[in-house]
């Protein structure tokens, strides 16, 4: 009796270790996979994400922001506005991947080559952990992913850690090639950056990111801080920002150009989408916010 029951455990303790060793091989081989992708991604966010994941890319966008070093070689793919999707064909990639706020403007394109698009949520903190946390569970880098979301939650609590009194109400600029600027509302990623570090931003929507400017409306606000985001181009687009608030008098009367807390937001910390300068963002604009903490 005992020694068929220490046979019977035997063959449990065999089978388990069999179970083990085939879930481990899996995952090694699924891991290789992975590691075998050809991805290409079309702008610098999803760029910095993939570095931070420690992840190699075949495809990567030609922009002035200064990409990974691991990357200065990878074949350029065009600028994030307007990628070549011939070259991403020609690369044959198994994954491309691009904010889903240009969805619009080249999903047909994609289709039409038949290049298979995954489109990341980028417009707020919360949505760039989801997008960290799903890359590192597809990509088997969640030690990775998990590091970065905890440097990132940190850097939540400080700049919370700074709010009180009143909630400096923020109004955000995007600067755009041309002479032209958009306002951002709560719905984009910085004016999601502003309510975390305390701000109140002048323009809510429901679900608009962007609004055109109109001076009978920016009369009606008066707000604390204004911020300017260079974004494509900044040595166009600064000037044309200093050029615009020295031309046009709306400005001329808001409480924050007279006291002087205009701020020009700057890469690599601050961006149209989250990227992985969160921390670094964040500290800036809480000191931004509340400078007599």
């Amino acid at each position: 009796m005992k020694k068929r029951k220490g046979l019977i455990i035997g063959l449990i303790i065999f089978l388990l270790v069999i179970i083990g060793v085939a879930i481990g091989a899996k995952r090694f081989i699924d891991q290789k996979v992975a590691d075998n992708q050809k991805i290409v991604a079309t702008s610098a966010a999803i760029t910095e994400i993939f570095a931070k994941l420690d992840m190699n890319l075949a495809g990567v966008p030609n922009t002035q922001a200064k990409l990974p070093v691991r990357y200065q070689k990878v074949a350029k793919i065009g600028s994030p506005m307007k990628p070549s999707i011939e070259k991403i064909a020609s690369l044959n990639p198994t994954r491309v991947y691009a904010v889903s706020t240009l969805k619009d403007q080249y999903d047909q394109s994609f289709k039409e080559q038949g290049v298979k698009v995954t489109y990341l949520k980028l417009d707020s903190v919360a949505q760039l952990e989801n997008t960290l946390s799903s890359l590192g569970k597809r990509y088997y880098r969640q030690k990775q992913a998990n590091d970065q979301i905890n440097l990132i939650n940190q850097a939540v609590q400080k700049a919370k850690a700074r709010i009180h009194g009143r909630k400096p109400r923020v109004l955000i600029l995007m600067g755009l090639p041309g002479a032209n600027y958009m306002i951002l509302t709560n719905r984009s990623y910085l004016g999601d950056l502003v309510k975390i570090a305390g701000g109140e931003n002048v323009y809510h929507s429901a679900s608009q990111i962007y609004l055109s400017p109109s001076n009978d409306s920016l009369a009606t606000k008066n707000p604390d801080v204004i911020l300017r985001l260079e974004h494509a181009l900044p040595k166009v687009t600064l000037p044309q920002f200093k050029q615009e608030f020295k031309k046009n008098s709306v400005w001329k009367s808001m409480k924050a150009v007279k006291t002087g807390r205009v701020y020009d937001l700057q890469q690599p910390d601050f961006n149209a989408s989250a990227n992985m300068n969160v921390p670094q963002a964040l500290a800036k604009l809480s000191k931004w916010l509340y400078p007599g903490k």
